[in-house]
């Protein structure tokens, strides 16, 4: 493979390595680029050195896609396949972002280009190419067309899976790039969590009938971590118990984690992530205890908070800085220095990061290394994404630790992290996802898709108290840990292990603080908390046994006997109650008996 190249190739690329650093090409970076090459070109059907006309990546976040499309850009260029190049990304902050790392290595990119300007101007054929969002190609695809057209043109699609994000979306780009020379489509996390086509991407059918996509090259998280290119991950779940009263005026209460209905988890989750109860206070002061520990060995070390809404944003920011002392960054999609504003985070030294979705996919900021995860979105490819934002390493030993609310959905989730997923096309919307998705644009499709019971429509309720308790640690698959207090010695021996440690080291680590807990539970003669022992079905089952035994004895029917159980211990009917509601009921009967 030919190494000229008439552009400048800056300290990325001065030679191949075997571990990325600064100053060289990370192994599966190379190893793809020659990948490229070896496929059969669009020519002539054979490997030519031209290579072919659409390629696919998937890399886990943090990996590196942008160095080797740039790397591959100017190869091609240098061997005269393309002269031009476009990059398409999700937002206007990865447009520039894209833009600085062209520069840094011989290219250049206009991340100022508008739809306004028409086609290129001659101060803009200046430029290698154009940086643009998807929104731009999907208004005015004949434009982008004309353009791509007018030279032979690479098309980088960066985080290819936004092209099925709406109809017009995909429609656009197919319309506006289906002449490109060369196709790059790169993604960090190669699925959908609905069934809309990818562009440019091959779908293949399995034995099931289902048709996948199937990446040209695939880089997981734990091949990467394995080749120590990301940091792992150590989850911190916090349960607690939760108070709310529904629309019908019903007070309930449920403990995050336990055996609950969907609707009930949810309003539980909601109510552990409002900034008025105990819950996120207490969670972020145990997460900012974990960055205290992580900035003794990374002195530069940052924080971010993913909110669901812009008024939770602002008031996590404010707890944090009551806590701190610091004011946490505050950073809002729609608001103009957006990108400002992480750019300086990312060079700064400050603490802490409040966001809503803007730091969710592409954002570089490498020195993140702990995140609260204070949000109700839980699809896949949201949590990937945001996962994504702590696993950048800059140098080997780097852990990366995230809180997250002790809820069913997130803990299988974390527990997958390493699970290639290919995006499939002709299953049902809802196969295989245990989704709740609570952003404020999203409840409707969650109410349409994830309604357990009519009594939780629109998830209308008004959070009344929380609290917060540890609850484990989830590491490479493996749980850790027992319930404990806040600010427990137990709880101190798990926010505080070393910032800096191998995967081996961590999971040793995690092992012994387990043990350690174990012994000190025995000492005070106090029971380790166990799992628990009885699934929904069995509550509910064991109660109507009970409710049936009395209505024997009695002569009451059963209806009246659970009316009378909810007007002394309150909650919703049997189907919406919680794991603690049933055990009151329960309990009640019990004592009556």
């Amino acid at each position: 493979m030919s190494s000229e190249t008439p552009f400048r190739l800056g300290p990325a690329f001065p030679e191949r390595a075997a571990r990325g650093t600064a100053d060289k090409l990370r192994a599966w970076q190379a190893e793809a680029v020659d990948h490229y090459w070896s496929r059969p070109s669009a020519s002539t059907g054979t490997p030519d050195g031209t290579g072919p006309r659409d390629y696919l990546v998937a890399a886990t976040p943090g990996a590196g896609k942008t160095t080797f499309a740039l790397r591959l850009a100017s190869e091609l260029i240098a061997k005269g396949v393309i002269e031009r190049i476009t990059v398409v990304t999700p937002t206007d902050h990865l447009k520039r972002q894209w833009a600085d790392a062209a520069h840094r290595v011989g290219l250049t990119l206009d991340p100022g280009f508008r739809n306004a300007h028409g086609r290129p101007t001659r101060h803009s054929r200046h430029f290698h190419g154009l940086a643009v969002t998807y929104a731009q190609v999907a208004l005015r695809p004949v434009l982008h067309r004309n353009i791509t057209e007018g030279h032979r043109t690479l098309v980088i699609l960066d985080e290819v899976h936004h092209g099925g994000d709406a109809l017009s979306w995909g429609d656009g780009i197919r319309e506006a790039f289906e002449t490109a020379t060369r196709r790059v489509s790169l993604t960090g996390t190669p699925f959908r969590s609905d069934t809309a086509p990818i562009p440019f991407v091959e779908y293949h059918p399995g034995p099931d009938g289902v048709r996948t996509s199937k990446p040209d090259y695939s880089y997981g998280y734990g091949r990467a971590l394995a080749d120590g290119v990301v940091r792992p991950v150590i989850f911190l779940a916090y349960a607690g118990r939760m108070r709310w009263r529904t629309r019908t005026g019903d007070e309930m209460e449920a403990r995050l984690g336990e055996g609950d209905t969907k609707d009930v988890t949810a309003q539980a989750w909601r109510t552990a992530l409002d900034p008025e109860g105990e819950w996120v206070p207490q969670v972020l002061r145990a997460a900012n205890r974990r960055l205290t520990e992580v900035r003794h060995h990374v002195p530069d070390a940052a924080g971010l908070v993913i909110a669901t809404d812009k008024a939770t944003a602002r008031a996590y920011a404010s707890i944090l800085e009551q806590q701190t002392g610091e004011r946490a960054v505050v950073v809002l999609s729609d608001e103009k220095e957006a990108s400002e504003r992480i750019a300086s985070f990312a060079a700064a030294t400050s603490r802490w990061m409040v966001a809503v979705r803007m730091v969710s996919e592409g954002v570089d900021i490498p020195r993140l290394g702990v995140g609260v995860y204070a949000t109700s979105a839980s699809t896949p490819l949201f949590f990937a994404q945001a996962v994504g934002r702590f696993v950048r390493t800059r140098r080997r030993g780097e852990t990366a630790s995230i809180f997250v609310p002790s809820v069913p959905q997130l803990m299988q989730l974390a527990g997958e992290l390493e699970r290639e997923r290919d995006h499939a096309l002709d299953r049902a919307p809802a196969d295989g996802l245990e989704e709740i998705l609570l952003d404020d644009d999203s409840v409707a499709k969650a109410n349409e898709s994830e309604r357990a019971s009519a009594d939780a429509d629109l998830f209308d309720f008004a959070p009344i108290a929380s609290d917060a308790n540890f609850d484990r640690v989830l590491y490479d698959g493996s749980e850790f840990g027992f319930a404990a207090g806040v600010g427990t010695p137990e709880e101190l021996d798990f926010i505080g292990i070393p910032g800096l440690l191998e995967p081996d080291q961590v999971r040793e680590l995690l092992q012994q603080r387990q043990a350690r807990q174990a012994r000190r539970s025995r000492q005070r003669g106090a029971p380790v908390s166990q799992p628990l022992y009885r699934t929904l079905k069995e509550q509910r089952a064991l109660l109507n046994g009970l409710v049936a035994s009395r209505a024997r004895r009695t002569g009451e029917p059963h209806a009246h006997i659970h009316a009378e159980l909810r007007r002394s211990v309150g909650g919703p009917p049997v189907a919406q109650a919680s794991v603690a509601q049933l055990q009151a009921r329960i309990d009640l009967l019990r004592k009556q008996s």
